[in-house]
């Protein structure tokens, strides 16, 4: 640890070996103390060995800016919280460091930064509410009828014949709102089978959640309605 005003005096060829090589090791540390030299230049460095800090002079040499931490434990190098990150121009593009929560909740930043997951879940929960059995049912509550995402029992008009399993998909055109009937095998012909009433086509494209299937005689009878998710 040295520091020096690296001004040699004019002096005897003893003294100014001696000044010259304490000028060079203050160069060689870095002008390393607990305080900073007395004399300064412009970018001048200086190593402040009670806070593990690097320090930088301004072009001004008015004033000093902090550059980076050296951990003397682990021997690792760390930069200062809030540090920007340039272009080539010097324009700021981000920043290493945290910015405030009131920032990360408004969601509107466009500087990129370093952000913890406690800070993602505040913005998350600032933008979009937490989901809860209260939101969801309110959600569910303000779907249409037939819009996206709504149930409903209907009849495939398409179906006459062997199974269709759940998952399948159909137009909304082939559909139609129906509700439950049972049908009596007492009766011996199909005109007098219960039928089960239905409403108009339906729009968009519907997934069957239910199940499909025919059996044999007249209980096969093509009026039976099934549970249909709207999923376009």
């Amino acid at each position: 640890m040295s520091q020096h005003d690296f001004n040699i005096a004019n002096q005897t060829a003893s003294a100014t070996r001696a000044d010259l090589n304490n000028a060079l090791v203050a160069l060689a540390s870095l002008s390393s103390g607990t305080a900073a030299p007395t004399t300064t230049f412009a970018n001048m460095l200086w190593y402040e060995t009670d806070t593990n800090w690097l320090w930088v002079r301004n072009e001004a040499d008015s004033a000093w800016i902090r550059f980076a931490y050296f951990n003397q434990t682990t021997n690792q190098l760390a930069l200062e919280d809030n540090t920007y990150v340039v272009n080539t121009a010097g324009t700021q593009t981000g920043l290493l460091g945290d910015q405030t929560t009131a920032t990360w909740q408004a969601g509107t930043g466009t500087t990129q930064s370093l952000v913890s997951p406690a800070n993602v879940k505040a913005a998350v929960q600032s933008l979009s509410p937490p989901i809860t059995s209260a939101s969801v049912g309110a959600a569910t509550a303000g779907i249409g009828a037939t819009a996206v995402g709504s149930y409903i029992l209907a009849w495939d008009t398409t179906w006459t014949s062997g199974t269709r399993a759940t998952g399948s998909t159909i137009a909304g055109t082939s559909l139609r709102p129906t509700g439950f009937s049972r049908v009596d095998e007492d009766y011996t012909t199909a005109a007098n089978k219960v039928r089960v009433g239905y409403g108009s086509a339906l729009g968009g494209t519907w997934r069957l959640m239910g199940y499909l299937g025919m059996l044999d005689g007249y209980g096969k009878y093509v009026y039976t309605g099934s549970m249909y998710l709207r999923i376009s």
